[in-house]
């Protein structure tokens, strides 16, 4: 079948279980990509695992961008921490154009497979570099919006601060139970940052700092300990135990699984042994 045909079906499906027609440029876009380049069942509403990651279920996908509200012919600039095959980043690429598109992960394995499907797909302009999530891309800063593909207590400080006047960072918010938010820079907040959206239950694997790649000692809460610490000397009893399942989580034996999966959405979960 024509795979413009099984596209147009597949985002229909997607406006059928949302009760409701994705904003007009995600679902042109979704409609656009040629998702079979990045994934061998392109049109399955489901995550793939594509060389040792997941790749997110497309309607996962439209949850993120539309929690991300890219404007057409705004000449904004984005950035995607955690690069994965490259999907979301094209998508952002049909929305924003390509050169305005840069993305980040901390897998050169996974980089170098983003680059080639970008390239393939015709969005070869998306700038994707190997870096830890964490960390940005602060030579392209300021970015109008910010999408991070991982789990986070709290968002990255380094990430806030690359964002540009009025910017948007979109990203799930806690540990065991998550909330996909978005925020946006705020001096006056206790945080630096308000949250300005929320777009309901996700479940993401957290995001990854440099040694927690598969092979080497991992690094476990390098960068939040130091933020936390950062932002109050006093630290409030408890917090510790946002992380007290972090090896259960990726080690996947609290889903039954042989190995971490990188992220999902409980949505998808149904679908597949409800993995994550």
């Amino acid at each position: 079948m024509d795979p413009e045909v099984l596209r147009d079906d597949m985002v229909d499906g997607l406006e059928h279980t949302l009760g409701r027609p994705l904003p007009e440029p995600i679902g042109v876009a979704m409609r656009e990509v040629p998702r079979r380049v990045f994934v061998d069942r392109p049109y399955d509403n489901r995550p793939s695992r594509v060389d040792g990651t997941i790749a997110l279920a497309p309607g996962t996908v439209a949850r993120l961008v539309t929690a991300l509200d890219p404007r057409p012919d705004s000449a904004e600039e984005a950035l995607v921490v955690g690069a994965g095959v490259g999907y979301t980043a094209a998508v952002l690429a049909d929305i924003l154009g390509g050169h305005r598109v840069h993305a980040v992960d901390i897998s050169r394995k996974m980089v170098y497979t983003a680059r080639s499907n970008l390239d393939e797909a015709g969005y070869g302009k998306v700038l994707v570099d190997c870096r830890e999530g964490s960390n940005g891309l602060p030579e392209y800063a300021p970015f109008d919006r910010i999408l991070v593909e991982a789990g986070v207590v709290e968002p990255p400080t380094s990430l806030l601060e690359q964002l540009g006047e009025g910017g948007r960072l979109v990203f799930p918010r806690g540990n065991t139970d998550q909330t996909l938010v978005a925020v946006t820079p705020d001096e006056d907040a206790s945080h630096g940052y308000r949250v300005v959206d929320e777009r309901g239950p996700v479940r993401f694997a957290p995001l990854l700092v440099e040694g927690e790649q598969p092979g080497v000692t991992r690094n476990r809460t390098v960068r939040e300990d130091r933020e936390h610490a950062e932002r109050s000397r006093a630290r409030s009893p408890g917090w510790e135990h946002e992380w007290l399942d972090w090896d259960e989580r990726l080690s996947g034996r609290d889903r039954g699984a042989n190995e971490p999966e990188r992220y999902s959405d409980r949505s998808d979960r149904s679908d597949e042994d409800r993995r994550r």
